[in-house]
């Protein structure tokens, strides 16, 4: 059993519940607005991620309150994945470090031998994981295409389309994404069900936000998520399948899908990359500009 928080007098600590997701988002919108100077979190974010399949949100999480407000959370999710947050106005009360103890304590009782979270590079949670031992597993950027410039167009193979999937296309779609994060990641294999807990059954999902690159065969074998936070048209994945690489099927994804995000509404174009992948020279090439720097860290638990 995990052992309580050693809260200062006027907070009490009790398991989140998925109708806290809205109070989650404002905590950690809080945090990121002062630390990278701009809120990246939306509450389909997190509505995702709890209603992923096997995800159990009081059994994952952990809420500190001021009276009914929450001001602090912290959660352990899938394998070596955890996230936490403490609002600015409540920091240097002992939070920060009350949270990644447990953190570390839930990971053990869940079976994991490691806890890892993303924080901004020289952000003040960068500061105190890095003081409690956590070392550095990977960086991670968000990069933006600035306005006024475009991905350069490519044209596609012979026989080759590009388009919206079809909810027939999915299941490909799970396939060719997973067969190539795995090259790089070190996670059990998303199934299918949890794979759609962020895509089609995320809030907010419209069937254009899912697009592929079909050969002539009409199997997919490139796939691209979008998700719009107006004015932003972000893309979360970008896929090829592996005996496709090099042809330029995620140049021409990326084309097709900032101009669907355009074509509704959208004026900013985003999307984030890490050290594990090697892509980050190939979105540089193609125009785009790193706008933050992230850093996972972790620690043995």
């Amino acid at each position: 059993m995990t052992t309580p928080l050693p809260l200062p007098d006027g907070l009490s600590e009790r398991p989140l519940v998925p109708t806290d997701a809205a109070a989650v988002t404002a905590v950690m919108a809080a945090q990121e607005l002062h630390d990278v100077g701009e809120v990246v979190i939306e509450e389909a974010d997190i509505v995702a991620e709890w209603q992923s399949p096997g995800y159990d949100v009081p059994g994952s999480t952990v809420g500190v309150f001021d009276g009914e407000t929450l001001v602090a959370y912290a959660e352990v999710s899938h394998g070596e994945r955890g996230d936490a947050a403490v609002h600015p106005e409540h920091r240097g009360r002992g939070l920060g470090t009350a949270l990644a103890r447990w953190m570390q304590e839930r990971a053990r009782e869940k079976g994991s031998s490691r806890i890892g979270m993303p924080v901004p590079v020289d952000s003040p949670g960068d500061r105190l994981l890095e003081s409690l031992g956590y070392f550095v597993r990977w960086n991670s950027w968000v990069l933006r295409l600035p306005a006024g410039t475009a991905v350069p167009q490519r044209d596609l193979p012979e026989g080759f389309a590009v388009g919206v999937a079809s909810p027939e296309q999915y299941p490909q779609c799970w396939t060719v994404q997973e067969d190539a994060f795995l090259e790089w990641s070190d996670r059990d294999r998303q199934s299918f069900e949890q794979w759609r807990a962020w895509t089609d059954l995320r809030p907010g999902f419209e069937p254009w936000h899912l697009r592929v690159v079909t050969d002539p065969a009409g199997d997919v074998v490139a796939v691209a998520v979008l998700q719009i936070h107006p004015p932003c048209a972000y893309i979360a994945r970008l896929a090829t399948r592996r005996d496709q690489r090099g042809r330029g099927l995620a140049q021409a994804l990326l084309v097709d899908a900032f101009a669907a995000g355009a074509a509704h509404g959208t004026t900013v174009c985003e999307l984030s990359t890490d050290s594990r992948t090697g892509a980050l020279g190939l979105y540089e090439k193609v125009g785009m500009v790193v706008t933050s720097n992230w850093v996972n860290r972790a620690i043995d638990v």
